[in-house]
Order: structure tokens, then sequence, then C-alpha cells
């Protein structure tokens, strides 16, 4: 059976997001800020011809927003995140296969689907009026081309918000418009060295010999080559795969300099990240904890530090893994310094179902019952919406780790305090 991949794509997803519940922003230019409202991170259409580029300062911009009539938005990942499950949700329901690939992307496996362009179309239709988010899908016999394709639809609104690769003469022409440092899997360096030997296009890259390649792109290189001219290398990953650390970092809102400050923003971090292992249903044997001054800030001192602790036996464990990092970040803390960014990463990671057992276990009763504990603390935030229950350490207000969110649009979905209001 011949391969057939498609590739999901939201147009201007955090954009579309924002709009989602504010129709008199279709047609206006919408941006969406990073953390602490520093930087555009996602742009609509119109934002885009008016040629605001990614990673633009927002302080800088701010004349320009305020004179083209641009709605800004801090970044509401809440938000983002519940739509795109609900997007992931429906594409499981109608495809036989699905590689959730980032928050807005997601690959199809749509071999022996006997008409595939119908079934996209549908895909589309139900995401649209479902969800109310725009999707884009390129169909190709790889994922690297499906990627392509997903790009011609996109720029190319004649096709319908689908594209498939396979038809025509398509394949070829797709790769002569694509510049080389857009396919997918070409950094910045491999584009210059592709750049030094004239191959400028994903055509030239294609129809270069396969031996340079992998000489000086190593076989990952040459596995993109061989997905360029049609050759599966990459198969769909629908399980993904199990990570060996999770962290949770932020940048703060100001500068903190106060231990307690510090402690308080180490506690949250450990908090969240403690949430994400036993979601993954692992546990960790370690904890890092780093902090950092603003490196860009040559007139302040500067210094930044890390420490790890052991866990002794692996957990999941939240009090503990809090107590853990509060102990290394004593060790990489000092006084006198303003601090901008902190984090909290969990390693050594693996399934509590898998766990080996240690001279330094717990009472097995005792387990037993921290276990209970953050399943009923789980169960809590997940009914009744994250932090219902949190530790009281992390629930002072106004404080300077704080992240700066002057612009958040509501957690329309996921808090009742913010649903939307009719009428």
């Amino acid at each position: 059976m011949v391969p057939l991949f498609a590739l999901v794509d939201c147009n201007n997803f955090y954009a579309s997001c924002e709009r989602l519940f504010r129709p008199e922003l279709k047609g206006r230019p919408v941006v969406v800020l990073s953390n602490n409202d520093g930087c555009v991170i996602a742009r609509s259409s119109e934002a885009k011809a008016l040629g605001i580029p990614m990673g633009a300062p927002a302080f800088q911009w701010e004349r320009r927003f305020r004179a083209s009539g641009v709605a800004v938005f801090s970044s509401n990942f809440p938000l983002y995140g519940d739509l795109s499950s609900r997007i992931m949700t429906l594409l499981a329901d109608m495809a036989p296969g699905v590689e959730v690939y980032s928050i807005d992307e997601a690959f199809l496996d749509l071999s022996g689907v006997a008409d595939p362009m119908a079934l996209c179309h549908a895909i589309r239709e139900r995401v649209l009026r479902w969800v109310g988010i725009p999707v884009s899908i390129g169909l190709a016999r790889t994922k690297t081309l499906a990627k392509l394709a997903n790009r011609v639809a996109k720029k190319q609104p004649e096709h319908g918000g689908v594209f498939n690769l396979e038809q025509g003469r398509a394949e070829e022409a797709a790769l002569q418009a694509t510049e080389v440092g857009d396919v997918w899997g070409i950094g910045p360096r491999h584009q210059k060295r592709l750049w030094a030997c004239g191959a400028r296009t994903a055509l030239d890259f294609a129809r270069l010999p396969g031996a340079w390649v992998r000489r000086e792109m190593s076989v990952v290189g040459l596995c993109t080559q061989l997905e360029l001219n049609g050759t599966s290398c990459l198969s769909l990953e629908r399980a993904p795969a199990a990570h060996k650390s999770l962290l949770c970092s932020r940048s703060f809102g100001r500068l903190v300099s106060e231990p307690e400050h510090l402690r308080e923003a180490v506690t949250s971090y450990a908090v969240r990240v403690a949430e994400k292992l036993r979601r993954e249903g692992a546990e960790a044997t370690s904890v890092q904890v780093f902090v950092s001054t603003p490196r860009h800030r040559e007139n302040l001192p500067q210094h930044s530090g890390a420490a790890t602790m052991a866990l002794g036996a692996a957990t999941a464990h939240t009090p503990l893994i809090i107590e853990a990092a509060l102990r290394a970040l004593d060790q990489c803390f000092r006084m006198g310094f303003e601090y901008q960014k902190a984090g909290v990463m969990l390693l050594g990671l693996a399934p509590a179902s898998a766990r080996q057992i240690s001279l330094l276990d717990l009472d097995p009763a005792e387990r037993l019952r921290q276990k209970s504990l953050m399943s009923a603390l789980d169960a809590a935030n997940r009914r009744f919406g994250r932090g219902a229950l949190r530790y009281a350490i992390t629930t002072a207000p106004d404080r300077p780790w704080h992240m700066r969110q002057l612009r958040r649009s509501p957690r329309y979905t996921t808090s009742w305090d913010e649903l939307p209001r009719v009428g």
C-alpha cells in the first residue's frame, strides 16, 4: 500500500483563538504577545500584511499598533490548549491514525482511504463548524512533502484550504517554489552549506548526490532528501515519546531580589511540573533548580546558578518535590542580585508502573497515602479548575514574580468565572 500522509495546520492559531469569541475582530489585525507581554509570537494575516515581524518587541511597535488599529493580546495558553485539545479529539474521531505534532499541527495517516480529498474537506469543515478554528491541510506520500503541500494550501486560496501534492505535476512545482531553508528539518547551518553548493530550492536539494548529503548532513539530512523524493522514512508516531525530563520555567513580571519571593516562585513551578509528571504517569528521581539575572541588562550585576537535589526514591509527590527544589534554590541563590528568571526541572523520569524497589523506599502504607493525596488534589483541580486547591505559599497576591499579562483575554472555556456572557 502506498503511504499517504496529511498535515493539518491551524491557520494563525493563537490569533484565531482570540477571534473566536470576538467576532468583531474579523478582518482586523491581531497579534499575540509572549509571556510578560514581551514580543510578538503570533500574527493574523492582516498583521502580517502590515509588516509586523515575529519576535517584534512590543514596546517598539506600540505606536504602530495604535495607528493601525491592531488588537493586541497577552498570551492565553489555557484557552489555546483547550481549543487544541478539542481539535485533536475531532481529528482522532475522523482519521484512521493521528500524530499530534504540536499545539496547532497534526499528521494524519490516510493510507488506504478511498477518497482522501473528500475526507480532508470534511475534516476542515467540521473543525471550523464545531470548534471555530480555520485549518489548512496538505496531502502527500511522505510527511516532509505533506509539510510542503500544506504551505501551498495556505498560500493559494483557490485550493479551498486542501492541497494534494500527488495530483498532476504539482510536486515538482512545489519543490521548485520552496526555498531550501523552508524545508522541514533544514536549519540555518545546513541552509548555508546548501547555498554554498548552489542548492537554493527544495528541488535543488532533492537532486543532490545522496552520498554528499549523507557526508555533509548526516543520515538525518539524507532522510529529509529521500522524503522529498517520495521515499517515506518517517512513520506516524501515534503515541508521544516518553519524556526524559520535565521543565517549568518563567521570566518574572518584575525583577526579584528577595529570597522569600524566589521561594514562592520556585514552589509554584515545582507544583506545576509535578502535576505534569503525574499526568504522564511517571516519577522523578532528582530535581534541578536554576535562576538567572537579565543578561541584557549590562548595568546590573550578573549571576546565574543551578543546583540538583536527589529525591532518594522515585516519586511524584508534590511536597517532596517542593522540599528538594527549595533546598536546591538555597544552593544557587545569591543575595545582592536581581533575578529575572527561574525554573524547576525534574530528571530521571520513569513510568510509575515500572518503578524498581529500593532500600530507600517509603513504607508501602505511606506511599499509598501520598498517592491517594495527590490523586484527590489533581481530581479537585480538574473538576473545579486549576488552582482550586493550592499550596499556601503560592497564593500571595501581586508578587513581582507573577507574569505580566495586562492584555489577556478571558479564559472562556476553562474558567467558570470567565465564561462568555450572552445578551
